[in-house]
């Protein structure tokens, strides 16, 4: 047998393991990485975050990523070359992080990554007669695996495509592992550049009744606004949006988007929800150009009113507890906004039921790597009501 062979088998075989998880949004603003010890598999799972941190990337990088993300025409130059170098960067912060951490590669018996997402495009986007759905991560696992040394596992949202989802989101598939709960239903609600939220009936209940989705833009649009108008990188606390008012024509028209009138499941992302589509809408409309504060309040306003709807739309038999994570967790205005539209809900940190809330897709994508290895395949709910089984991500040799 092929020596790499042999010692991926025996990295399998081996119930407790050393996991790094590597994950980046749709913000295009840095790495999450994540250390983990993993022990078990499928339901027996258990996982502890060891270590963390974020790096954020350098300006250029940003600006490189920008030329070619969530845009319909780019250079394949550009994007080919980005694909092999963003996973030789991606392997100098591994192994930085782990100097950092007083740790040797050879500790390390695996890395999950992500990858960078540079478009996404599910069937009802791209319109395209017979064509399935699709989306695109960019940060070769071989250059990663190449360079530190480690086995790496990456391009997980191909498999879930190839059984007929969107590609997006995905983690439903950790949440329901680690945090359903005997007799509370909970959601998991990630705000990220886009929002999405896991529905997780308790483990009483059928698990068919699980749903995973995005629900629209979360921090993008905001962030957009943000760094057009006020050259800020986001809206610290919600202070902008705070001080503005809501565009109630405005708001009308973005809310007429058909995605948010589509049923759950559903998937988006910056090529649907960016500065570009509200522009045009101000000028279709023939309204006048809100404020830049009252443009970030109506943003910031749209996020949380369409979280809301998706989780109101949702079946459920009694009310679910929120759980709150991802980096609009600390946009005061929005959650403060999202808490009196939910306000018969109770809404709480992530870490009330599981870690560092920062860390958590970062953590996830190392479970998923752990169960392509390690354990059974997994079941996802690409369609509502229907189960598809899959074993998530490429696995790159070291050698």
């Amino acid at each position: 047998m092929n020596k790499s062979l042999q010692q991926l088998a025996g990295i399998a075989a081996n119930m407790d393991k050393k996991v790094i998880g590597l994950m980046s949004g749709t913000s295009l603003d840095g790495l999450d990485i994540a250390l983990c010890r993993i022990r078990g598999s499928g339901a027996e799972t258990r996982a502890e975050l060891l270590e963390f941190m974020t790096v954020n990337y350098p300006d250029h990088l940003t600006e490189e990523l920008n030329q070619i993300s969530f845009r319909r025409e780019i250079s394949l130059e550009d994007l080919c070359v980005l694909h092999t170098s963003l996973g030789r960067y991606y392997a100098d912060l591994v192994m930085e992080a782990l100097g950092q951490w007083g740790m040797d590669p050879g500790e390390v018996d695996l890395i999950a990554s992500h990858g960078q997402t540079v478009y996404h495009a599910p069937a009802f986007m791209h319109k395209r007669e017979g064509k399935p759905n699709a989306t695109l991560q960019i940060g070769d696992g071989d250059q990663i695996a190449r360079k530190t040394g480690i086995l790496t596992v990456s391009d997980f949202r191909q498999k879930h495509t190839a059984a007929g989802g969107e590609g997006a989101p995905i983690t439903s598939v950790v949440d329901r592992l680690l945090f359903r709960h005997r007799s509370e239903d909970r959601i998991i609600l990630n705000i990220g550049g886009i929002a999405n939220f896991t529905y997780l009936p308790s483990s009483a209940a059928d698990d068919r009744r699980s749903v995973t989705t995005d629900t629209g833009p979360g921090n993008t649009l905001i962030n957009a606004a943000v760094q057009r108008a006020f050259g800020q990188p986001f809206d610290r606390d919600g202070s902008i949006a705070s001080t503005g008012q809501i565009d109630p024509e405005l708001y009308r028209e973005l809310k007429k988007h058909p995605f948010f009138k589509r049923s759950l499941p559903k998937s988006t992302g910056p090529e649907m929800f960016n500065l570009e589509w509200v522009d045009d809408q101000v000028r279709n409309a023939g309204i006048t150009q809100p404020d830049p504060g009252d443009l970030v309040a109506t943003l910031t306003w749209l996020s949380a009113e369409t979280i809301a709807d998706a989780i109101r739309s949702l079946d459920v038999e009694q009310l679910p507890a929120i759980y709150l994570c991802g980096g609009g967790m600390y946009n005061k205005q929005l959650t403060g906004w999202l808490q009196e539209l939910l306000e018969e809900y109770t809404i709480q940190s992530f870490e009330e039921i599981g870690f560092l809330p920062d860390a958590r897709e970062a953590v996830s994508f190392a479970i998923l790597a752990n169960e392509t290895l390690s354990g059974g395949a997994c079941t996802i709910h690409p369609i509502k009501g229907t189960e598809r089984l899959v074993n998530f991500g490429k696995i790159s040799l070291p050698v």
